[in-house]
């Protein structure tokens, strides 16, 4: 139903929602949208916290099709990081967060940087090669590409090909940052 009248002829507009999860838009609607701009970074954490999703997670951890990564990205594994070294580091991040401090965010970021570049790279590569592992060649060998018996296959391929191209340009992008 419609919220407000529409009028014969009128166009009507259906917003799938956020167009920068293509992972979602194929499995909600069944249907790949290769001109997102980008993908979700797929880092999972069990158990977030409040101060996680006040950071961004899930919801703005991007990877743009570009290699470029969203700042909330930063911001989530470098608070997950501070946990394990500082509580009184992490809890003065999150605080220049929440102000909008942004020098001193940067300073953390700058403190932390090897270590959260290594745990991002880690994460990158780790999901390059399942992606690697997830192509046509490895399916091929598995299920002889048989489309009746697997008739979404071809979409599924397509959208782990998609995913896979915009981690690789992270993965280059975070390659020349260690470097």
């Amino acid at each position: 139903y419609s919220m407000t009248e529409v009028g014969a002829g009128e166009p009507l507009v259906f917003s799938y929602g956020d167009s920068t999860n293509p992972s979602n838009l194929l499995a909600r609607y069944g249907f790949l949208d290769e001109s997102s701009a980008a993908t979700f970074c797929k880092y999972v954490i069990e158990n977030p916290t409040f101060e996680m999703f006040n950071l961004g997670y899930p919801n703005s951890m991007y990877f743009y099709n570009d290699g470029g990564i969203s700042n909330e990205v930063w911001d989530v594994l470098l608070y997950e990081l501070l946990k394990g070294t500082s509580l009184e580091e992490q809890q003065a991040f999150y605080q220049a967060h929440m102000s909008g401090d942004e020098a001193t965010k940067q300073y953390y970021h700058e403190q932390y940087f090897p270590q959260t570049l290594a745990v991002l790279q880690t994460h990158v590569d780790y999901l390059v090669n399942e992606l690697d592992d997830l192509s046509e060649s490895s399916w091929r060998k598995t299920f002889r590409k048989d489309q009746h018996r697997h008739p979404r296959l071809p979409l599924i391929l397509r959208h782990n090909n998609f995913v896979r191209e915009i981690f690789e340009l992270v993965q280059q992008n975070l390659d020349g940052m260690a470097s």
